[in-house]
């Protein structure tokens, strides 16, 4: 679109003077984005007023791909492309792959991108999150259920999973105030808020995980690294191998839990 007379450079101002730590990317992502410089004027607005830029623009980059993003819907985090990546190194083509709160469906769009040709089943709590999977999974052949956790999805398919993951809410209750405006504001809390200690719906998952796996079956969580050894403490508890994986470049810790020793091997700078 044709700026404003003023130019980019009059749009960059605003986001800096706001605490925009990218704002020359942001700029122009949202004057690509813009029709009109009304439009762009509107857009730039409610980046000002603190809106996420991914629900400004309507979609998130995520794993190398445009992910949809609507208002309100938890806005997929560069961290969590680790947790897709160890899920990809435990997939195969042809495997059943299960997402658990699965908000846009960002990370089941990453595995079955990778994977081809998979079986691919999602749900989440939100309906608004539902929605927003729907279409970024369904044309992949995904599909997405409405509930809490394993509740919604069909009996067939327990003992069928190969893949499970989850980006369950991990963060403490008593810290959800201490975020960024930007979540703790336009996110909901659902997507949040993981309990006095953060882990309280990544146990559950944990615990559910075995009726639902196949004989050799993984489950990926995300957590903080300090949530970590509680983590191992509850997949040991529920008959699994336990592993810890981090990566130093995107800040994420995932916790895995295999039924029988499985030896895949480490990328080189993933794993530990």
């Amino acid at each position: 679109m044709t700026v404003s007379p003023a130019g980019p450079e009059a749009v960059i101002a605003r986001l800096r003077a706001v605490g925009c730590v990218f704002a020359e990317d942001e700029a122009r992502l949202l004057i690509d984005a813009a029709g009109t410089p009304a439009e762009l004027d509107t857009m730039v607005r409610r980046r000002v007023e603190g809106l996420p830029l991914e629900h400004i623009l309507g979609w998130a980059e995520f794993a190398g791909r445009r992910v949809a993003v609507d208002p309100r819907v938890f806005v997929p985090r560069r961290r969590t492309e680790f947790l897709a990546r160890q899920a990809i190194r435990h997939g195969r083509p042809g495997a059943v792959v299960l997402d658990l709160c699965c908000g846009s469906g960002a990370v089941g769009t990453a595995v079955a991108t990778a994977l081809g040709d998979v079986e691919l089943y999602a749900a989440d709590l939100d309906p608004a999150a539902v929605e927003c999977a729907r279409r970024n999974l369904v044309p992949l052949g995904g599909q997405v259920f409405h509930g809490d956790l394993y509740t919604p999805l069909p009996g067939t398919l327990r003992g069928r999973v190969d893949v499970l993951t989850a980006n369950a809410p991990y963060v403490p209750t008593d810290a959800i105030d201490l975020m960024p405006p930007e979540a703790r504001v336009h996110e909901p809390h659902l997507a949040l808020d993981g309990g006095a200690d953060g882990l309280d719906i990544l146990r559950r998952v944990i615990e559910g995980a075995a009726t639902w796996l196949t004989g050799t079956g993984t489950v990926l969580v995300e957590s903080s690294e300090r949530q970590a050894p509680e983590l191992v403490k509850a997949l040991t508890r529920n008959g699994f191998r336990p592993q810890v994986s981090t990566s130093d470049d995107l800040g994420a810790t995932v916790v895995l839990g295999t039924r029988h020793p499985v030896e895949v091997p480490d990328s080189a700078g993933e794993g530990r």
